[in-house]
């Protein structure tokens, strides 16, 4: 998959294209339409006078028509299901999936969603949201082992491959800012660490199976102590304990993560099982996970978020495959 994600429209022509998609919802969505974000998909806040709803207009080169209505079918599934997670408004015509044009050559895909109430956590949220956050986790998990999909159910595919190759959905870590001679080294040796664990792990059906797989803070709602999952946009096949990993992304190295991490496990625990394999694998899952986002920080170097994230952070990443070599979980200082 090519790793051309980014989206390239200026924000004037988003707005266009976020007009050109509330013209076709029912005037009870009509009302005030507003840039929110823009991090990977464009975000819109639509506001009418009565309530809010989000509009996501999808970049380019990421997701087909259809995996974008099995990612809405697997959300209807959790409603009905009993689980709170963001639900597709239906245009006049019966739409969930929207199709814009902008000229003859570009078009993009939309989905307005029901608001979802909440405020974003930072790296300063309690630990005992992570327990919420397993308990979630967990939820989702024990759904999607039982969910019998639809016969064409299609999302994009999570392996070590499309993680970590040079040809990974996100692109070549090698690309990551920062990054020394020496370093690839080091990360090429805990690659194959993880690579020669994983292959004797396996990708049974107790382990293996559709996961939100980016279930980090950025995509949590706090609201009077409940968390609310949003953003399933990456959700598809990968490993269930690589939530766990995805859920401390980009913060592996703080002081905080062990007990995060800690808090996880316990609200999963408290609602399902870990496996004692799956145990010895989280070290694996976690560095394979920052490795990760290494490459999408390489592919993405001129956003915002990777900028934030400072000339430290390769080197950070360096450390704890170091860890990761040496048989410690790498998390922490």
């Amino acid at each position: 998959m090519t790793v051309e994600q980014n989206e390239f429209l200026t924000q004037t022509q988003l707005r266009q294209l976020a007009q050109q998609a509330m013209a076709l919802y029912p005037t009870d969505y009509q009302g005030e339409i507003r840039l929110l974000c823009q991090s990977e998909n464009a975000t819109f806040l639509i506001r009418t006078a009565q309530k809010r709803y989000a509009l996501r207009i999808h970049r380019p080169h990421y997701h087909s028509y259809q995996d974008i209505v099995s990612e809405l079918d697997w959300l209807n599934a959790l409603s009905q299901s009993g689980i709170a997670v963001p639900q597709a408004i239906l245009s006049r015509d019966g739409e969930r999936v929207i199709r814009l044009h902008l000229g003859q050559d570009i078009e993009r895909y939309a989905v307005l969603f029901h608001w979802i109430e909440g405020s974003m956590p930072t790296v300063d949220v309690s630990p005992v949201a992570f327990e919420q956050l397993g308990e979630i986790t967990c939820r989702l998990h024990q759904h999607s082992k039982q969910w019998q999909a639809p016969q064409q159910f299609k999302r994009i595919v999570w392996n070590h491959e499309t993680m970590l190759s040079p040809q990974g959905h996100w692109g070549d870590w090698r690309h990551a800012p920062h990054l020394k001679a020496e370093d690839h080294v080091v990360i090429e040796e805990a690659i194959a660490e993880i690579a020669r664990r994983l292959t004797q792990f396996g990708q049974s059906a107790d382990r293996y199976g559709l996961i939100h797989a980016d279930l980090r803070l950025t995509n949590l709602l706090l609201n009077q102590q409940h968390i609310g999952v949003i953003d399933f946009d990456d959700c598809g096949m990968g490993w269930f304990m690589h939530d766990l990993a995805a859920a401390i992304s980009f913060n592996e190295h703080l002081a905080a993560a062990p007990d995060w991490v800690e808090h996880w496990l316990k609200g999963y625990e408290r609602i399902g099982h870990i496996d004692d394999a799956e145990y010895d694998m989280l070290p694996s899952f976690i560095m394979q996970r920052r490795i990760q986002m290494m490459a999408w920080n390489g592919s993405h170097a001129q956003t915002e978020m990777a900028q934030s994230l400072g000339d430290q952070w390769s080197n950070e990443t360096v450390r704890l495959c170091k860890k990761y070599l040496d048989k410690q979980m790498p998390i922490g200082v």
